[in-house]
């Protein structure tokens, strides 16, 4: 059971994971950075209307499974975009190295979050 030290550690870890980005931007005079912050608002909605579609029933079924999976796919996509995109701005020297390293592990805090929030509070039913 999750409780309060859980939701403050969370809240903490996602405060330090956009500081760390908008750093990434204040600090080296180039906002690229903060274009990776788009990648984490986009990043659940494929898979929150795929579950829409899907009818969110039986979701073993394997009608529902293709548009399941189209969700699956799109949010991987998104969120490898999240951590290539401050590293192909480094490569094609558009920000600096510590900014894409301030902003790469400002995206692992984010991502740590989620993780962490779905492991401490969604429960998924399970019939036997």
């Amino acid at each position: 059971m999750a409780g309060m030290p859980h939701i403050i550690g969370l809240a903490f870890l996602l405060a330090c994971g956009c500081l760390s980005v908008i750093l990434s931007c204040a600090l080296y005079s180039n906002w690229l950075p903060l274009l990776v912050v788009l990648t984490y608002i986009i990043a659940p909605f494929p898979n929150m209307i795929c579950k829409r579609l899907a009818g969110g029933g039986d979701f073993m079924a394997d009608e529902n499974r293709g548009i399941l999976e189209t969700g699956y796919f799109l949010t991987s996509f998104f969120v490898v975009s999240g951590f290539g995109l401050p590293l192909v701005l480094a490569h094609a020297d558009k920000i600096t190295v510590p900014a894409m390293v301030m902003s790469f592990l400002g995206g692992v805090m984010i991502y740590g979050t989620i993780m962490g929030y779905v492991h401490f509070f969604v429960t998924q039913d399970e019939a036997f």
